[in-house]
């Protein structure tokens, strides 16, 4: 079971979202929200880091908080995303605050309030399309294949290390 949210989405405030980039991947940014209402930015494993995606625009375009999932392939990544990203579209999100069965077939998956200090090093292309850090950053933690959540006393240390959590696991 993971922590309740510390403050309700609409608790976030006003914001300020970039219309215009500087290069191609900026503005390639802006034209997705634009267009999709949401981007995925895909971050690469590099040395003792895993990779890593999450989405800028979802908040935004439908009020949703923006998601961030750790340790899986880009085009996996970008299939769960899509999946919670089109529930925020046509007016049906998930729940955070509860697990759901409907990102991975026959797996559980959670959330995980992401803590504003773990932006900047993981966030900083929606810190900069926000111009702040003034939107809601969830991540989505999936099960082993034996169903243990990092958090678990039966998970492997190798799992633990495939994704780690950013948010806090409730005691």
């Amino acid at each position: 079971m993971l922590a309740a949210p510390t403050r309700s989405w609409s608790a976030w405030g006003s914001r300020m979202v970039r219309t215009v980039g500087e290069d191609e991947s900026e503005q390639k940014l802006i034209d997705d929200v634009a267009e999709h209402g949401w981007h995925c930015v895909h971050i690469m494993a590099e040395d003792e880091h895993v990779a890593y995606s999450f989405t800028v625009g979802l908040y935004e375009t439908y009020g949703h908080p923006e998601l961030i999932i750790v340790g899986l392939s880009p085009g996996v990544s970008h299939q769960i995303l899509s999946i919670v990203a089109d529930a925020a579209r046509v007016g049906v999100p998930l729940d955070l605050a509860r697990s759901t069965d409907a990102l991975i077939n026959h797996y559980s998956c959670c959330f995980a309030e992401v803590p504003l200090s773990e932006y900047y090093e993981h966030v900083g292309f929606a810190s900069w399309y926000y111009q702040g850090n003034n939107f809601p950053l969830y991540q989505i933690v999936w099960p082993s294949k034996s169903g243990q959540f990092p958090w678990h006393s039966q998970a492997s240390l190798e799992f633990r290390a495939a994704q780690p959590m950013l948010g806090q696991a409730a005691s």
